[in-house]
């Protein structure tokens, strides 16, 4: 595997880099959040305009990227700079639709890499854990339609999106691996209503409700009751991103550490030069590193047939959950008081560790999922 960065990556990451430097202040982003905005649309757009969503898609789905290398490098840098924006729902809705959409419900990815559409992801539900085949939510024919029923859970940007996209069950038992579908869903449909909240990442989530939502055949993704290979295929694009984006978020919150730690006099001297502490910092740098190497090693194995590709997916998300937490604990120790305040960044770099932990499977989780696939 090369793990070198190509020309085009390295020059996507830079221009990324100085974007958000430029842009993208902390104390902006908190006062955003205090005013109650899901995100800056102005933002969202500029981040269009560089080509960070188009980078999320292959050349055949309108855009110039699409393998697991930009997903890290796009994502790893939105981490380290704490974006809130909604690239994700681009890699998961949008990459649904982009993949298993006919001609004209692919339009939709064309403005979703305009930015121009936003498209959220309805899969979880109360009763669902993390399975992805656990889905009780129904679409039952009735005459020329598809009726839909259910309740779901979790829906990143859910209150945000135009659109979004539902994994409802045509047939089967509740976890069964079969019968499950894809449907567009336009949030103004009559019978959704979509409950806003925010998490404690500060990133807006929502419950939606499904009561006799009535579609048409032409709603639907791909073949009927054969989503979930689909759905299976886009979360482990949505895992690469989400480990790239803690692992940018863990060097955001070393690099602030590493500051006050040189900065912070106690007898004085700076407390970085007591040899407890730099034991601490030490360790907490070896497990940056060995985060950037699942992250690395997932990202290479995303087009690996499906039990290679979800094998390397839970054994990075293991890692990433348990990374996170120990840089999320030992940076805001070290720092003292500080490190919990709402307006140091760094408290902010913490929550997104705990919050992405939780998104799509936690640590245990994917442990006693990495487990039982291998024995398969």
């Amino acid at each position: 595997m090369d793990f070198n960065l190509t020309e085009e990556r390295m020059m996507l990451r830079d221009t990324l880099r100085r974007f958000l430097a430029d842009k993208y202040a902390h104390e902006n982003r908190r006062a955003l959040i205090a005013a109650g905005k899901p995100y800056d649309t102005g933002i969202y757009a500029g981040l269009a305009e560089l080509g960070v969503l188009g980078a999320m898609f292959r050349e055949d789905q309108g855009g110039f990227g699409g393998e697991g290398f930009d997903l890290m490098v796009v994502f790893e840098e939105l981490g380290r700079a704490g974006v809130i924006e909604p690239v994700l729902p681009a890699v998961l809705a949008g990459g649904l639709i982009a993949a298993s959409g006919n001609g004209r419900q692919r339009g939709l990815a064309d403005e979703i890499i305009a930015g121009t559409h936003l498209s959220a992801l309805a899969q979880g539900e109360a009763g669902s854990r993390y399975d992805l085949n656990h889905v009780e939510t129904t679409a039952a024919a009735e005459g020329d339609a598809i009726v839909l029923n259910g309740i779901k859970t979790h829906v990143l940007y859910g209150a945000e999106a135009q659109t979004l996209v539902v994994s409802a069950r045509e047939a089967g038992a509740a976890a069964d691996a079969a019968g499950i579908s894809l449907f567009l869903v336009p949030v103004n449909s009559p019978g959704v209503t979509v409950s806003g909240h925010r998490n404690m990442d500060g990133i807006p989530s929502a419950t939606v409700a499904l009561d006799g939502v009535r579609l048409a055949e032409t709603a639907r993704l791909g073949a009927a009751g054969g989503g979930l290979e689909a759905l299976e295929a886009t979360v482990a694009r949505g895992l690469a991103a989400l480990c790239a984006e803690a692992l940018g978020a863990m060097e955001a919150a070393k690099d602030l550490t590493i500051s006050y730690l040189k900065e912070r006099k106690q007898f004085g001297l700076p407390i970085g030069k007591f040899q407890a502490l730099q034991h601490r910092m030490a360790d907490m740098l070896i497990e940056v590193e060995q985060a950037r190497s699942a992250v690395i090693n997932l990202a290479g194995n995303l087009d690996q047939p499906r039990g290679l590709r979800e094998i390397h997916a839970s054994a990075a998300k293991n890692l990433i959950g348990r990374a996170g937490a120990l840089v999320a604990e030992e940076c805001i120790q070290m720092h003292g008081g500080i490190g919990m305040t709402d307006e140091y960044a760094l408290s902010h770099f913490a929550r997104r560790l705990t919050m992405i932990d939780h998104l799509f499977g936690d640590t245990d989780y994917h442990l006693e999922r990495f487990i039982a696939l291998k024995a398969g």
